[in-house]
């Protein structure tokens, strides 16, 4: 039986504004497994980025239990085991690319093979030929495909991606996609998108709807070409 990257039992998360309780996530339960291929799908402000920093161990949980059983122990996830790819890539802008897509290993002492593993990360998306390049050289989807690069160069069993496509045009974001899913075809990591694109919904096997904090929704869908 497959071990569960990520198991959580009536995980929610809850945040005081004032003296408001705001229910960010209500309790959920749910399973990833090696190679799902997952839209966490649902408008903004329903509870995708709350789940997704859970899951990557980012945040804690107000109530329930969220464990990695394949993975490992709490604060020992990033980003060697997970990888996380935001709306922004965030590059640093005195780096060249494959300074930027290196900098996680070097943060875990990994030098001797960092710049190596770098070219192979941005080969994968598709950008080798601009490793030298600097990161205001590039368009809005190169700089996106080097976020891709840095959050796969740790080679991690779990990629979140939260937005990762929203703030480019349609056919600049299908391509991010594509790179993003190409770069894992021949792993068994698991992949969760947060999108409100159904375009890119369409792309995955599974479909999880968020509304208002609630998971009320798990689909299995023939993924579009």
């Amino acid at each position: 039986m497959t071990t569960p990257l990520v198991e959580a039992v009536g995980v929610g998360r809850s945040f005081r504004l004032g003296g408001q309780v705001i229910e960010a996530l209500l309790p959920a339960s749910f399973e990833v497994f090696p190679g799902d291929r997952i839209a966490l799908m649902g408008p903004s402000g329903s509870g995708k980025s709350t789940l997704l920093h859970l899951m990557a161990d980012l945040d804690v949980p107000s109530t329930g239990r969220l464990t990695w059983p394949a993975l490992g122990a709490s604060g020992r996830l990033r980003p060697g085991r997970i990888g996380m790819v935001f709306q922004a890539s965030s590059l640093l802008p005195m780096l060249d690319l494959a300074e930027n897509v290196a900098l996680p290993l070097l943060l875990q002492g990994h030098t001797q093979e960092a710049r190596e593993r770098a070219l192979q990360a941005l080969d994968a998306v598709g950008l080798g030929s601009l490793a030298d390049k600097l990161p205001e050289e590039l368009s809005g989807g190169q700089a996106q495909r080097v976020g891709l690069a840095r959050a796969l160069v740790g080679r991690p069993k779990l990629i979140l991606a939260d937005e990762p496509t929203g703030q480019l045009d349609h056919a600049t974001a299908r391509h991010v996609l594509d790179a993003l899913l190409a770069a894992l075809e021949a792993t068994d990591a698991a992949l969760i998108v947060a999108t409100h694109d159904a375009e890119i919904g369409a792309r995955l096997r599974s479909v999880w709807y968020l509304s208002h904090g609630s998971l009320h929704s798990e689909l299995e869908v023939e993924p579009a070409t």
